[in-house]
Order: C-alpha cells, then structure tokens, then sequence
C-alpha cells in the first residue's frame, strides 16, 4: 500500500517484570505459541502482548537489515498494531500471547 510505514511503530520489551503484574495480567490464562530457529516474517494486524518463557528474538525492519528490538526469555513485549518486521530467532520460542481487539472500543 502507498504511503504505509512502519517507522514510527516502536516495540516495547518490559526485562523481567515482576510476577504480580504478570499474574495481574492473567498471562499463564494466555494461548501459547511457539516456532524453531529461524527468519520469519510478521505483520501484526493487532496489537499483540506476549511473554517469553523461552527464547531469544532480534527484530529487523521489514526489508531492511535495521535493527529495531532484541528480547528473549523473561520479557513482556507489546508489539504494535500494523507492524511489519523480520523475526530472526536464534533461539525456539515459547510464549504466551493476547491480542487487543480494537473493534470493541469504537463507541
């Protein structure tokens, strides 16, 4: 689409946040999700909360080798809605994750 961009869509990573404010959130309530090593491609159409049980993820750009996050195991991450990006994980992910649903606000 014209004029999309993504670069002003910033990734927050929480490092180790406390265990009540992750049972505050109801995580372990949470779908999980997983996946190998390897380079995946994202665009999430949501905003997404997730936590890492395990593993370790960098965050390229969407066709760009910029850097834009790194987090792994132990961190609460909000990934924004329209983001586009590269995961390129080093290590298998396991995490639990909650999609915001933005239709229900428009009132």
């Amino acid at each position: 689409m014209a004029g999309e961009s993504s670069s002003d869509l910033n990734i927050i990573v929480h490092k180790n946040p406390s265990e009540s404010y992750l049972s505050e959130l109801g995580i372990k309530s949470w779908p999980k999700w997983g996946c190998s090593p390897g380079k995946y491609q994202l665009k999430f159409d949501a905003q997404e909360t997730c936590y890492l049980l395990r593993g370790k993820v960098k965050v390229y750009r969407k066709n760009s080798s910029e850097v834009i996050s790194e987090f792994g195991a132990g961190d609460l991450v909000i990934l924004p809605e329209g983001l586009s990006c590269t995961w390129d994980v080093s290590v298998a992910v396991d995490k639990h994750y909650k999609f915001e649903s933005t239709s229900s606000s428009s009132s």
